[in-house]
Protein backbone atom coordinates (compact mmCIF):
# COMPACT_ATOMS: atom_id res chain seq x y z
CA UNK A 1 0.00 0.00 0.00
CA UNK A 2 1.20 3.52 -0.78
CA UNK A 3 0.20 6.76 0.93
CA UNK A 4 0.60 10.25 -0.41
CA UNK A 5 2.02 12.62 2.16
CA UNK A 6 3.24 16.06 1.18
CA UNK A 7 3.05 15.14 -2.53
CA UNK A 8 5.48 12.23 -2.30
CA UNK A 9 4.44 8.56 -2.34
CA UNK A 10 5.45 6.64 0.78
CA UNK A 11 5.15 2.88 1.03
CA UNK A 12 3.76 1.67 4.35
CA UNK A 13 6.69 -0.72 4.80
CA UNK A 14 9.05 2.28 4.63
CA UNK A 15 7.22 4.34 7.26
CA UNK A 16 8.99 4.66 10.57
CA UNK A 17 7.31 4.44 13.96
CA UNK A 18 7.66 8.19 14.58
CA UNK A 19 5.40 9.08 11.67
CA UNK A 20 3.02 6.22 12.40
CA UNK A 21 2.47 7.61 15.91
CA UNK A 22 2.73 11.35 15.10
CA UNK A 23 0.17 11.52 12.30
CA UNK A 24 -2.71 10.03 14.34
CA UNK A 25 -1.72 12.07 17.42
CA UNK A 26 -1.77 15.30 15.43
CA UNK A 27 -5.13 14.36 13.91
CA UNK A 28 -6.52 13.76 17.41
CA UNK A 29 -5.21 17.13 18.62
CA UNK A 30 -6.77 18.95 15.65
CA UNK A 31 -10.08 17.17 16.25
CA UNK A 32 -10.09 18.06 19.95
CA UNK A 33 -9.39 21.74 19.23
CA UNK A 34 -11.98 21.87 16.42
CA UNK A 35 -14.63 20.29 18.64
CA UNK A 36 -13.71 22.52 21.59
CA UNK A 37 -13.99 25.59 19.34
CA UNK A 38 -17.38 24.38 18.05
CA UNK A 39 -18.53 23.90 21.67
CA UNK A 40 -17.81 27.54 22.49
CA UNK A 41 -14.20 27.35 23.66
CA UNK A 42 -13.22 29.46 20.67
CA UNK A 43 -10.02 30.90 22.15
CA UNK A 44 -8.26 27.53 22.33
CA UNK A 45 -5.75 26.52 19.66
CA UNK A 46 -3.28 23.72 19.01
CA UNK A 47 -0.52 25.06 21.31
CA UNK A 48 -2.97 24.75 24.22
CA UNK A 49 -3.00 20.97 23.73
CA UNK A 50 0.21 20.91 25.79
CA UNK A 51 -2.04 21.57 28.80
CA UNK A 52 -5.27 19.85 27.76
CA UNK A 53 -3.79 16.38 27.49
CA UNK A 54 -3.75 13.55 30.00
CA UNK A 55 -3.40 13.82 32.92
CA UNK A 56 -4.07 17.56 32.74
CA UNK A 57 -2.45 20.43 34.64
CA UNK A 58 -4.75 20.63 37.67
CA UNK A 59 -2.66 20.78 40.85
CA UNK A 60 0.68 20.57 39.02
CA UNK A 61 3.62 22.96 39.15
CA UNK A 62 4.53 24.88 35.97
CA UNK A 63 8.01 23.33 35.83
CA UNK A 64 6.52 19.83 35.76
CA UNK A 65 4.12 20.88 33.01
CA UNK A 66 7.02 22.31 30.99
CA UNK A 67 8.91 19.04 31.34
CA UNK A 68 5.87 16.97 30.28
CA UNK A 69 5.35 19.18 27.22
CA UNK A 70 9.03 19.28 26.29
CA UNK A 71 9.22 23.06 26.43
CA UNK A 72 11.13 25.63 28.42
CA UNK A 73 9.72 26.94 31.68
CA UNK A 74 9.53 30.39 30.09
CA UNK A 75 7.47 29.11 27.15
CA UNK A 76 5.20 27.19 29.52
CA UNK A 77 4.69 30.28 31.67
CA UNK A 78 3.67 32.27 28.57
CA UNK A 79 1.20 29.52 27.64
CA UNK A 80 -0.14 29.43 31.21
CA UNK A 81 -0.44 33.21 31.18
CA UNK A 82 -2.51 33.15 28.01
CA UNK A 83 -4.87 30.53 29.44
CA UNK A 84 -5.06 32.44 32.70
CA UNK A 85 -5.98 35.62 30.78
CA UNK A 86 -8.66 33.64 28.93
CA UNK A 87 -10.15 32.37 32.21
CA UNK A 88 -9.23 28.68 31.90
CA UNK A 89 -6.83 28.43 34.83
CA UNK A 90 -5.24 30.21 37.72
CA UNK A 91 -1.80 29.93 39.25
CA UNK A 92 -1.56 30.07 43.02
CA UNK A 93 0.90 29.37 45.80
CA UNK A 94 1.44 25.70 46.51
CA UNK A 95 0.49 24.83 50.08
CA UNK A 96 3.51 24.03 52.25
CA UNK A 97 6.00 24.51 49.41
CA UNK A 98 7.44 27.96 49.98
CA UNK A 99 7.49 30.00 46.78
CA UNK A 100 6.31 27.16 44.55
CA UNK A 101 3.24 27.76 42.37
CA UNK A 102 0.61 25.31 41.19
CA UNK A 103 -1.88 25.44 38.35
CA UNK A 104 -5.61 24.99 38.91
CA UNK A 105 -8.40 24.86 36.38
CA UNK A 106 -11.19 27.38 36.75
CA UNK A 107 -14.78 26.30 36.21
CA UNK A 108 -14.34 27.11 32.49
CA UNK A 109 -11.09 25.15 32.40
CA UNK A 110 -12.76 22.10 33.97
CA UNK A 111 -15.57 22.36 31.42
CA UNK A 112 -13.11 22.53 28.51
CA UNK A 113 -11.10 19.59 29.87
CA UNK A 114 -14.28 17.54 30.33
CA UNK A 115 -15.27 18.35 26.73
CA UNK A 116 -11.82 17.27 25.51
CA UNK A 117 -12.26 13.94 27.33
CA UNK A 118 -15.70 13.54 25.71
CA UNK A 119 -14.14 14.15 22.28
CA UNK A 120 -11.49 11.52 23.03
CA UNK A 121 -14.17 8.99 23.99
CA UNK A 122 -15.93 9.75 20.67
CA UNK A 123 -12.67 9.28 18.77
CA UNK A 124 -12.14 5.94 20.49
CA UNK A 125 -15.64 4.81 19.48
CA UNK A 126 -14.97 5.86 15.88
CA UNK A 127 -11.60 4.13 15.74
CA UNK A 128 -13.08 0.99 17.34
CA UNK A 129 -15.76 0.96 14.65
CA UNK A 130 -13.18 1.52 11.88
CA UNK A 131 -10.61 -1.03 13.08
CA UNK A 132 -12.99 -3.51 14.67
CA UNK A 133 -13.20 -4.17 18.41
CA UNK A 134 -10.48 -6.84 18.47
CA UNK A 135 -7.90 -4.86 16.49
CA UNK A 136 -8.66 -1.66 18.40
CA UNK A 137 -8.23 -3.47 21.72
CA UNK A 138 -4.93 -4.89 20.46
CA UNK A 139 -3.77 -1.43 19.35
CA UNK A 140 -4.53 0.00 22.79
CA UNK A 141 -2.85 -2.93 24.54
CA UNK A 142 0.32 -2.55 22.47
CA UNK A 143 0.43 1.21 23.02
CA UNK A 144 -0.08 0.65 26.76
CA UNK A 145 2.83 -1.81 26.78
CA UNK A 146 5.01 0.83 25.14
CA UNK A 147 3.73 3.43 27.65
CA UNK A 148 4.71 1.17 30.57
CA UNK A 149 8.05 0.14 29.10
CA UNK A 150 11.46 1.76 29.43
CA UNK A 151 11.17 2.61 25.72
CA UNK A 152 9.44 5.92 26.53
CA UNK A 153 11.54 6.97 29.50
Amino acid sequence: MTFLRENSPVKTKDMLIGALLRVPAEAIHRRIINDLNAAGFTELSLPHMALFRFPGPDGVRPGVLAERAGMSKQAMNRLLGSLEDLGYLIRSDAPDEGRARIVRFTKRGHAAYAKAMEVLRNIEREWRAELGPRDFAQLKELLFRVWESPLVR
